[in-house]
């Protein structure tokens, strides 16, 4: 379960693994498997698909200099980090900032647009500035109303499809023009997120 994941997370593998096994039998992970098969980037064999997802989302690995291996890309884009508890890093997943606002942990300051852009309940992607358990990340980007398996499935496709440190893709999805980004730390992602540049033909 994605919630009990998000709240009680701790970086076990075997929970990891179940929650592995549960995305790849989701439509959208099926869909975007057979796609990287296609192209010659996953092998056709489930379960080794299975093993290149963990070592993508849940290896850990070093961050900074001199920590240990303590943070891993799903831990950093769908759950958060912070550093010395004076730095937000990741956390871009609406699940998660649904559970830390009901916990009381996260307040959101801004959200960026042109002056008269105001979400409402069509918008599905967000870039904002907000506090979590005191620290303010100055900007973040993420969708709103997506499935994980969504996300994870569209962010490995745009990571194995680039050997770049940093891959930039811009698409348009329905009344949305997106840059999808994606950091890659080794042969794990770093961290993955969209960043809104129009929304409903208004320009941010």
């Amino acid at each position: 379960d994605f919630i009990n994941l998000l709240d009680n997370y701790e970086m076990s593998t075997g929970e990891n693994r179940l929650f592995i096994d549960a995305v790849v039998e989701s439509e959208v992970m099926k869909c975007a498997h057979k796609y990287l098969v296609r192209k010659g980037h996953s092998s056709s064999n489930t379960n080794e698909f299975k093993r290149q997802l963990y070592d993508i989302w849940f290896k850990l690995y070093h961050r900074e200099r001199g920590d240990g291996e303590d943070s891993c890309g799903f831990e950093h884009v769908f759950v958060g980090e912070t550093r010395n508890h004076q730095k937000i890093l990741g956390l871009h997943n609406w699940v998660q900032f649904y559970l830390q606002e009901k916990h009381g942990h996260v307040d959101y300051k801004v959200v960026y647009g042109c002056p008269a852009f105001q979400p409402d309940e069509d918008d599905h992607v967000l870039n904002l500035q907000f506090s979590w358990k005191g620290p303010v990340k100055p900007i973040g980007g993420a969708f709103i109303g997506v499935s994980p398996e969504f996300e994870m499935a569209l962010f490995t496709i745009i990571f194995l499809m680039s050997n770049e440190k940093m891959t930039s893709v811009e698409t348009k999805i329905d009344e949305y023009v997106l840059e999808l980004i994606v950091y890659r730390h080794g042969r794990s992602i770093g961290t993955s997120y969209p960043k809104l540049l129009s929304s409903n033909h208004r320009d941010l």
